[in-house]
């Protein structure tokens, strides 16, 4: 680099002069104190030859050439007695030269290694022009405006470690001269300007590249202040609520504030943003107060917010802010509702801080001022400091209220579906506003949801009950007969009669399994084992060595955990978790789609088999959006996921370790209810009377016999659709005919009336084969009702 000002954009040109300085000196020329005075006409004489040294320049190889000169007019400033001590340098602002520097200062540099650069840490790029602006309207128009915040080095030690150090700029010694290139500025530009501090093209436009002269130099003292720096960081993390919950938080917040911004007419704000819904709502602390919302509770963020603010806060997460309310006010003719809300409550200016992690806006930070322009885009910049502390406090808020929220639910409820939780969540609210407001009297509102439709489906697997029992029947057996092996074997040993009476209850419980196996009869032999058998094996395992082989082998068949033999029943109990598994993840992919069609209430439960109920309808969606013609798709939605799970089924039925058949079943309700959630259950269930008709029909249904017959009616292979009125049976018999045309169920239809369960007549079934491929097909294609209604057009 030759020339300071190289590849440079600013807008004053730099040049290095100690003119200021020397001036300074001519003054202690004067002096009384000869020793003093004396010293000053010394380094005078020795500028004095190079004029060049007060006019000016922007040549760095003069800094070589006058080197020893330079050294004498700045020896006071870097002092040789603590050139070891002091981290201080002569420089240029908006620029990484240094020309002079103690002794510390370039070990320091020495240290962090080859090619290391300065770099101001918390000083974005992007604002080195508009900052360079700022110094001209304070150091040349002296306009008093507060910019300054605290600004770091990051400098790696010998070690590699990062140290913080902390920035102090002595400007004593700068002059600023406006050239003709310099616009003339009026009163209304400065307004303009406090009020668009990122706006870069408004600023080069009133102060175009090199319209000005910054002659001089600036003297830098730093801080080395990494423990300090450390200790903040850490406080910041620790924020928590139980600052927050003190009586005097707020006022003392405030006070911080008011400290940073060296104001007494300042006050602070909260909301906080609800994603889920766009609203800005109060916090449920009455001490805290939102200037945005008012005296509301909460408010949707497109009202309370102009364009232009809305963009700022929720969009970009940038600072807003209004240096003149009263200004603005009249400029937007009562059209901006922020203002509008700023002005009804005497405010003046005010800056408006988004607090957000990454992305994702959680509140804004309100800061208020009954002064005109105290507040305003450039001082705004002061936030960006204390910012990351108020972002670490705020989701620590926000974390325990969601955790409270989550434990009043967990506590009130239970497992909460997406699509009503948001129904929890709002209540769970209101309950901790609630509890703000009535202390002790608040109480978690009930759960409901009125007009919704119901569907239910299961695939129940069959005979589930003898299957299970003929496998507990085996390994009983099984281990019977082990047993009566060692005490045949220790009776030839040594004829005991207690090997006789063991035998015999050995004989008699194998007759019980083989012809009178009841509820009890597991229990009676399990208890037999657990307290006759298993203390006399373990005690001839330690005593009989001639018994040692069988006794091991029996004990290698036994479950440890259980005390008995577990292989028949294991392979049912994998067999029925398997089948369930497969079906129910079936079941939660295609429910993904289903949710996309249109938002309702789904639960599923694994018992021998899988079920599930399905609820739609206006309430639950939060939306005025509902159509029968949704009700409709999820219904042929519903008869093909069936279809499909029956297919993945048999298509996997030979890997399962026992052979079990299943059978499906849909239960059809036309007419809408009310669904409550059941706190004592936790869990929704059918409100009122009438309603609950649909919970006797759903428990008792698959257990119905065809009318007149012994024949259940549901069977393996088929697909049975139960429901009781014309009007359903019409509207699923043409779902099975059009997935007839598709090849997904068979061409036969058969329609039967049930049996009359207790309190339930005239339920009819609508039966039809469910068709299988060899193969379950990867990309197979569910049709919507849409789809349906075109095929009905076209034949």
């Amino acid at each position: 680099m030759k020339d300071l000002n190289e590849n440079i954009n600013l807008p004053f040109l730099l040049q290095i002069s100690f003119n200021t300085l020397l001036n300074y000196y001519e003054e202690l020329a004067a002096s009384e104190d000869g020793y003093t005075a004396e010293k000053a006409k010394r380094i005078l004489k020795v500028q004095e030859p190079f004029p060049v040294l007060r006019e000016g320049f922007t040549d760095v190889s003069l800094l070589n050439e006058h080197k020893d000169q330079i050294d004498v007019i700045l020896q006071d400033s870097f002092s040789e007695v603590l050139t070891k001590n002091e981290i201080k340098t002569a420089s240029l602002p908006m620029h990484d030269f240094v020309f002079n520097s103690s002794k510390r200062f370039q070990k320091i540099i020495k240290d962090a290694g080859e090619g290391f650069k300065l770099n101001v840490k918390n000083n974005p790029e992007n604002y080195t022009y508009i900052l360079a602006c700022v110094i001209i309207l304070k150091e040349y128009y002296q306009i008093d405006i507060n910019f300054r915040r605290p600004l770091y080095y990051e400098i790696p030690d010998k070690n590699g470690v990062i140290r913080i150090y902390k920035i102090l700029y002595n400007a004593d010694f700068v002059e600023i001269l406006k050239t003709d290139k310099a616009p003339r500025l009026s009163q209304s530009d400065f307004d303009e300007l406090l009020d668009n501090f990122d706006d870069i093209s408004l600023w080069k436009e009133k102060f175009p590249v090199n319209s000005y002269v910054f002659k001089g130099f600036v003297i830098s003292s730093l801080f080395d202040v990494t423990e300090d720096q450390s200790i903040s960081n850490i406080k910041s993390k620790l924020i928590g609520t139980s600052e927050t919950k003190k009586h005097n938080f707020m006022g003392d917040f405030e006070s911080i504030f008011r400290l940073l911004f060296n104001m007494k007419k300042l006050n602070v704000g909260f909301s906080i943003y609800n994603k889920e819904d766009g609203f800005l709502t109060q916090i449920a602390d009455s001490s805290v107060s939102s200037y945005l919302l008012k005296s509301n509770k909460k408010v949707n963020c497109e009202t309370v917010f102009c364009h232009h603010s809305f963009t700022s806060l929720l969009k970009d997460k940038s600072f807003y802010s209004i240096s003149d309310v009263d200004a603005a006010f009249e400029k937007a003719n009562g059209k901006a509702p922020q203002i509008n809300n700023l002005k009804a409550q005497g405010v003046k200016s005010a800056i408006f801080a988004p607090i957000a992690d990454g992305d994702e806006l959680l509140g804004v930070l309100e800061l208020v001022s009954t002064v005109p322009k105290a507040l305003n885009s450039i001082s705004a910049n002061k936030l960006i400091d204390v910012m990351p502390c108020i972002l670490s406090a705020v989701k620590r808020s926000k974390l325990d209220e969601e955790n409270l929220i989550h434990a009043i639910i967990q506590r009130e409820c239970t497992g909460i579906h997406p699509s009503v939780q948001w129904k929890f969540e709002e209540a769970a609210r209101q309950f901790i506003i609630d509890g703000y407001e009535k202390k002790e009297s608040a109480v978690f509102k009930a759960i409901s949801f009125k007009e919704v439709y119901p569907l239910f489906g299961q695939i129940d697997i069959k005979g589930s009950s003898g299957a299970r029992n003929m496998a507990t029947k085996k390994d009983l057996s099984l281990q019977l007969t082990l047993v009566r092996k060692i005490i045949e074997k220790a009776n030839a040993i040594n004829q005991l009669p207690i090997y006789s009476q063991l035998l015999f209850q050995i004989y008699r419980c194998e007759k019980q399994l083989d012809t009178d196996f009841k509820v009890d009869t597991e229990q009676e032999i399990t208890d037999f084992f657990s307290k006759n058998i298993d203390p006399l094996l373990r005690f001839q395992l330690q005593h009989n060595k001639a018994l040692e082989d069988e006794i091991t082998d029996y004990y290698s068949k036994v479950d440890d955990s259980l005390g008995l033999v577990y292989y028949y029943r294991k392979n049912y109990d994998d067999t029925v978790m398997l089948i369930n598994k497969n079906m129910s993840s079936i079941l939660d992919d295609k429910q993904v789609e289903a949710q996309k069609m249109y938002p309702h209430f789904f639960e599923r439960f694994k018992t021998d088999g899988v079920e599930h109920n399905m609820y739609i309808g206006e309430s639950i969606t939060k939306e005025d959006s509902f159509n029968t013609i949704f009700l409709k798709n999820l219904r042929l939605w519903q008869l093909q996921v069936m279809c499909e799970m029956e297919n993945a089924f048999y298509n996997k039925k030979h890997q399962y370790p026992i052979q079990l058949d299943v059978a499906s079943m849909v239960l059809v309700f036309n007419q809408p209810l009310s669904i409550r959630f059941r706190t004592d259950e936790r869990q929704f269930d059918v409100d009122g009377t009438y309603n609950a008709r649909y919970e006797v029909v759903k428990k008792r249904v698959d257990k119905a016999n065809i009318k007149g017959t012994d024949v259940r009616a549901t069977e393996k292979g088929k697909l049975t659709i139960v429901y009781s009125t014309r009007d359903v049976e019409q509207e699923y018999v043409e779902y099975v005919k059009f997935l007839q045309s598709k090849k997904i169920l068979d061409s036969e239809i058969e329609i039967v009336e049930l049996e009359d369960l207790q309190g339930v007549t005239g339920l009819k079934a609508i039966r039809v084969n469910i068709l299988y491929s060899k193969t379950t097909e990867s990309n197979k294609t569910f049709y919507t009702y849409d789809d349906l209604m075109k095929e009905i057009a076209s034949s």
